[in-house]
């Protein structure tokens, strides 16, 4: 086994934790964070909600220790937990704002980003919640369709034809035509 934590996998980390080794477990904050606040940012839309959310997974995930068996990869682990407490961020946010009732999935577009990234926002914007969750899995997260299934429990099927009909949205968005017939 490897004795450099910076070294270990996933699954050597979760066994040194199992038997209490802090550093192990600092390892795999370390490894994971960015990507924790990443997904979570996308589902909240404010940066201190999603460093909120980050705090909170790692917390869920210590509960875990001692007798954590890791069985899939660390982000198909970790999703649920990531998109259970940001949405729950989310609607607290909602209640404690009422002038902003409608808080979308992405932050508004920066006046400062480009009119490709506003027509991209707009495009993810209209797509289903379900569409845009599956599509951003594969293609930004980029998880496999069993590690979707198994972060979202659904059936691999259903994950299919969830990611089949988000790509045809997109193929055949307005924006999508119009950028690649200009170009």
């Amino acid at each position: 086994m490897n004795n450099d934590p910076d070294n270990q996998t996933d699954l050597q980390l979760v066994a040194a934790i199992n038997i209490g080794d802090h550093d192990a477990f600092a390892v795999l904050y370390h490894r994971y964070k960015d990507w924790v606040v990443g997904l979570a940012f996308r589902f909240t839309g404010h940066h201190d909600d999603a460093l909120d959310v980050m705090q909170e997974t790692f917390a869920y995930l210590v509960r875990k220790f001692p007798g954590f068996e890791l069985t899939a990869q660390m982000t198909t682990f970790l999703y649920p937990a990531v998109r259970n407490l940001s949405i729950a961020s989310r609607k607290k946010r909602q209640r404690s704002t009422s002038h902003d009732k409608d808080l979308d999935l992405f932050p508004a577009a920066d006046p400062g980003h480009s009119l490709e990234r506003d027509d991209f926002t707009v495009m993810l914007a209209a797509l289903s919640d379900a569409h845009r969750e599956i599509l951003l899995m594969r293609f930004v997260d980029d998880m496999t369709q069993p590690e979707i299934a198994e972060a979202l429990q659904l059936p691999l099927g259903t994950v299919k034809s969830r990611l089949h009909h988000a790509v045809q949205a997109v193929k055949n968005s307005p924006v999508v035509v119009e950028l690649l017939s200009s170009g």
